[in-house]
């Protein structure tokens, strides 16, 4: 069978990954397409990493209104769509989207089946267009690939009558995502590191780390890796509680250096804040980091504990105190923090690899091309 499949995601070097497990199907001939760049919102312009580029092929053709979320697509992807001559067609975004609909309604046209990706996991009514490019990809598609079980759940709700595949779209590399294997137990007074990764952004609950951090025991220090428009802010209210020398700031990694980063880090911490139009929709990072043998704290906004399981701690969103409370737990309990280590990583491996969402995806491309039809 021959796959194409479409993301703006794989300028990541490490979601490229994916395409890799994909491609070793013998009986998968994989195209992938990708813009050169992709201009995040919190004004990151992340450049494509040509990381992980064995056994498939990756055209990377220009985008009209990047970092556009909804109205971005590609002008040549007709021309492409021609030329590779794809069996399937992989949209990963979501249906609401322009560029999903222009990837949708040329294979259609080509009566080539195709699925699109659903990560939205609270229900909201689109204004026009975007609820009539909704509309139009539900009708012209059997196979939907969510990203959890809430995103599926959605399209339900919102009238989609085709199958629904629940599968993660991205997931850990144990190739990169590893404990360090010669770290030192921790003495009682060496820094204990809560580590963050990802955009300073309000719905990530970063002040709350923050405020954490000012009850906690002095051997305590935060880590933000990453970029955003929440940073100033935070640097102010580190100041303003007297903890600005335990605060420190890293700027953004490529995405193969972020372990290295996660392996510096005694906990993960994922505070997310669920807002009207958002709630979280998966924790990659979280994901990451317990494949590294870090344990994770999250909030229990979105799916996040689905995420985590029993493999890590969840406190209740918006709650600094109780946030405290659960570095605390792995801070007094020693025997507590390596059983998470551990229980993390294999929780990850038995559900949240490359190569495990790699398999899940290429049964559901199986499935779809034993029907052979198209709406």
């Amino acid at each position: 069978m021959r796959v194409l499949m479409i993301s703006k995601a794989f300028v990541l070097g490490t979601a490229q990954r994916k395409l890799e497990e994909l491609a070793k199907y013998p009986d998968i001939e994989l195209v992938a397409v990708t813009p050169p760049h992709w201009l995040s919102d919190d004004g990151n312009k992340q450049v494509l990493e040509r990381t992980y580029l064995e056994g498939y092929k990756l055209i990377v053709t220009p985008m009209v209104f990047n970092g556009h979320f909804h109205t971005h697509y590609y002008p040549q992807l007709g021309r492409i769509i021609g030329e590779v001559q794809p069996d399937l067609v992989h949209m990963d975004e979501e249906p609401y989207n322009f560029a999903t609909f222009q990837a949708i309604r040329r294979a259609h046209k080509r009566k080539i089946p195709a699925l699109f990706f659903a990560f939205q996991n609270l229900y909201r009514e689109y204004p026009p267009p975007f609820r009539q490019l909704e509309q139009y990809n539900y009708s012209h598609t059997q196979y939907a690939q969510a990203g959890n079980n809430s995103a599926a759940e959605v399209l339900r709700r919102k009238g989609y009558k085709g199958q629904i595949r629940v599968i993660a779209q991205f997931g850990a590399d144990p190739a990169i995502h590893f404990p360090d294997s010669g770290r030192a137990a921790r003495g009682p007074n060496d820094p204990f590191i809560l580590g963050y990764v990802g955009r300073l952004k309000p719905e990530k609950g970063l002040p709350l780390i923050i405020e954490a951090l000012a009850s906690l025991p002095n051997c305590c220090r935060a880590v933000f890796v990453g970029h955003g428009p929440l940073r100033e802010d935070l640097e102010r209210q580190a100041a303003d509680l007297g903890v600005a020398d335990r605060v420190t700031f890293k700027a953004v990694v490529p995405s193969y250096k972020v372990p290295d980063e996660m392996r510096q880090m005694d906990v993960l911490l994922l505070p997310s804040l669920t807002r009207p139009n958002w709630a979280e929709q998966f924790g990659r990072v979280l994901v990451e980091a317990m494949c590294c043998g870090v344990p994770v704290i999250g909030s229990d906004s979105g799916e996040i504990p689905f995420v985590i399981g029993d493999a890590g701690l969840i406190f209740p969103e918006g709650n600094a105190q109780e946030l405290a409370a659960r570095v605390r737990q792995l801070l007094d309990d020693p025997a507590l923090y390596a059983r998470l280590a551990i229980q993390g990583r294999l929780r990850v491996l038995e559900n949240f690899t490359q190569e495990a969402i790699a398999k899940q995806t290429y049964k559901l491309y199986v499935e779809m091309l034993a029907g052979k039809t198209t709406p």
